[in-house]
């Protein structure tokens, strides 16, 4: 893909998250990192989490988890996570800027970050934590993956998301809220 559309992703990023890493605690708060690949097609890379875990057993995600104290940041949280779910170092991925934060149905704050990657990119998958690893490419998302509207309530609040099947993947929750707000972003950009 050329220059102008990574161009364009980060100057989109930079006006939808200002400040992310500067808050005076990150304790509580996960981050996530939805990578996208270097191509003439550019593809969307997603997990689908293991289905003996204890959260989010036998769903689709994307790389990343809680912060630790020994995290400088949150990108450091989803760059780390990155790592020991993928195994791609963080020197193997371009860190473009991050969406708003979205709270999960258990009441998590999650900081979701978009990273450019290398299309040839080789995956060592934790198998302990992940059952595979997919992508998605974005033209597809445009010839209709979304098969739902999924409508959810916290603190009396309503909030509709799309829902997206893709192959024998479905695409639902906070990973699709996250997918549908970067899909927008893009929307304006990509052809």
């Amino acid at each position: 893909m050329n220059s102008r559309f990574w161009l364009a992703i980060e100057h989109a990023l930079a006006s939808q998250a200002q400040g992310v890493d500067s808050l005076d605690s990150f304790a509580g708060h996960a981050a996530v990192l939805a990578l996208i690949t270097d191509s003439p097609s550019p593809e969307l890379i997603f997990t689908l989490r293991a289905k003996h875990l204890n959260h989010h057993a036998g769903e689709v995600c994307f790389p990343g988890g809680m912060w630790e104290s020994h995290d400088a940041s949150l990108t450091a949280t989803a760059l780390r996570e990155t790592h020991e779910e993928i195994g791609l170092a963080p020197n193997m991925i371009e860190v473009l800027g991050a969406l708003p934060p979205r709270t999960t149905r258990s009441g998590t704050l999650v900081h979701p970050f978009v990273g450019r990657i290398a299309a040839d990119n080789h995956f060592r998958l934790n198998h302990h934590e992940l059952e595979t690893l997919f992508s998605v490419p974005l033209t597809a998302f445009r010839q209709g993956l979304q098969v739902r509207m999924d409508s959810f309530e916290r603190h009396g609040v309503r909030t509709q998301i799309p829902a997206y099947h893709y192959k024998d993947y479905e695409i639902w929750g906070f990973t699709a809220g996250v997918t549908a707000q970067l899909l927008d972003l893009l929307r304006s950009f990509y052809d």
